[in-house]
């Protein structure tokens, strides 16, 4: 009887020795054979691929996609200087500035005065002309008021204006001249409309 119970003692020794043996032989010459059984085995490399959208099974009966982002790359555009027009019309800000020339308000206010008695004006008129535009410009032809862009004798805005009354309107006083009274005339009447109006605003 005792030597039955050895002997079975022995043969499940033997049995328990040769199985852990066979079970670490096996791991050794392939890991992975006792894992792709597993529903969460990935063999090297297939877990992390190259592509844009990935799809990831789990356990249970929904699917989980995962979807890298894109993204744009937009180039700040370069900022333009802007461009302004002026009294002068030059187009330029910075690249117009008054002509040289010597100004003459004795001629000029010469000349004014012959022009303001053509309208029928009288020398009250003149008078008040000589004040406004004295106020406004010393009556200098190539007077110019950089902060406003205000150009010659009548303080034109813009001074592109005056070419209506001739090309010259940079350099000459009479045709300066003609184009303020014509603007006097259609917008206070009278120089002495347009002087009251400059007394009480500050401008005409």
């Amino acid at each position: 009887m005792e030597r039955s119970v050895l002997r079975s003692k022995a043969s499940l020794f033997l049995f328990a020795f040769t199985a852990a043996v066979a079970f670490v032989l096996v791991n050794v010459v392939d890991p992975y054979s006792g894992a792709t059984a597993s529903p969460y085995f990935y063999a090297a490399g297939d877990r992390f691929g190259g592509e844009s959208v990935q799809t990831v099974d789990v356990a249970g009966s929904f699917e989980h996609v995962v979807v890298r982002d894109g993204y744009t790359v937009i180039e700040k555009p370069k900022p333009v200087a802007p461009s302004v027009s002026t009294a002068a019309g030059s187009g330029s800000l910075s690249g117009w500035a008054p002509p040289a020339v010597a100004p003459d308000p004795g001629s000029a206010q010469a000349y004014a005065f012959g022009a303001v008695v053509s309208r029928g004006w009288g020398t009250t008129e003149f008078d008040c002309l000589v004040s406004l535009w004295s106020k406004e410009s010393g009556w200098r032809v190539n007077a110019y008021n950089a902060s406003s862009g205000a150009y010659g004798i009548p303080q034109a805005l813009p001074g592109s204006k005056m070419a209506t009354a001739g090309a010259d309107w940079e350099t000459s006083a009479a045709t300066q001249i003609e184009w303020g009274l014509g603007y006097v005339s259609g917008r206070y009447g009278t120089p002495c409309g347009a002087w009251a109006h400059s007394q009480d605003a500050g401008w005409y």
